[in-house]
């Protein structure tokens, strides 16, 4: 791994740079870029779990291959992501230029208690849910972890489509790494942001890890060469 710690082009209010002070959390061990070999090694271990895995230079390029992956018209939800908000993905959204049926959307208008609880559960098993991940390790797992679990209940199975977004900061040796990296590492980053956001803070309620894809062609993730997320 290399020890170079770069700092990410487009950081948001909630970028980890903006919450790092108050944190406290170590960014050189935790946010490093992994070396071509390290990455190249990867990249092979995630496809040989049926994972296909799409590698490109920049954010921008991420947001074009993230967009061009969802079709006209599809049903689309997405669990809150940094990645996706330091792509610019909240902004395609709203603009919606390919005329998805936006869930989240649909979530959010929804008045009734009740009924936009049901539409959260059903939101998991939409055609493509997009979400980022905590950790990759170099074995090939994908790791991601959540408060309540919200934005990880479609990846096991419930989603059509999973699109993942990953920089390739989150890449670490081994799954216990990955498992310490959340903790060590989000965990600390997202109880900023959850104070910042909701006035309280946050815990690691649910771990998901993706060991094998049984679905050909289900997963996909998209890997920036840029330190994007936490």
């Amino acid at each position: 791994m290399a020890n170079v710690t770069q700092q990410m082009e487009k950081a948001t209010e909630y970028s980890a740079t903006n919450l790092m002070a108050d944190a406290g959390a170590d960014a050189e061990r935790w946010n490093r870029t992994p070396d071509e070999t390290t990455l190249r090694k990867t990249i092979e271990a995630i496809g040989a779990r049926n994972v296909r895995v799409i590698l490109v230079d920049s954010a921008e390029d991420a947001l074009r291959t993230v967009v061009d992956l969802i079709p006209k018209g599809a049903e689309v939800m997405n669990g809150y992501s940094t990645t996706l908000v330091e792509m610019g993905f909240d902004r395609v959204l709203k603009e919606n230029p390919k005329g998805w049926r936006d869930y989240h959307a649909v979530i959010t208008g929804e008045d009734d208690t009740e009924k936009r609880h049901a539409l959260r559960r059903k939101s998991v098993a939409a055609d493509y849910f997009l979400s980022g991940v905590q950790a990759i390790a170099e074995s090939g797992e994908i790791v991601g972890c959540d408060k309540t679990g919200s934005r990880m209940g479609a990846w096991p199975h419930a989603a059509a489509h999973l699109i993942l977004v990953s920089g390739t900061n989150k890449v670490v040796p081994t799954i216990d790494d990955a498992l310490r990296r959340c903790r060590e590492y989000c965990l600390p980053l997202e109880n900023q942001r959850a104070q910042h956001v909701y006035g309280i803070g946050s815990y690691i309620g649910k771990h998901v890890i993706l060991d094998h894809e049984d679905v050909d062609g289900r997963v996909t993730l998209v890997m920036i060469r840029q330190p994007l997320g936490y």
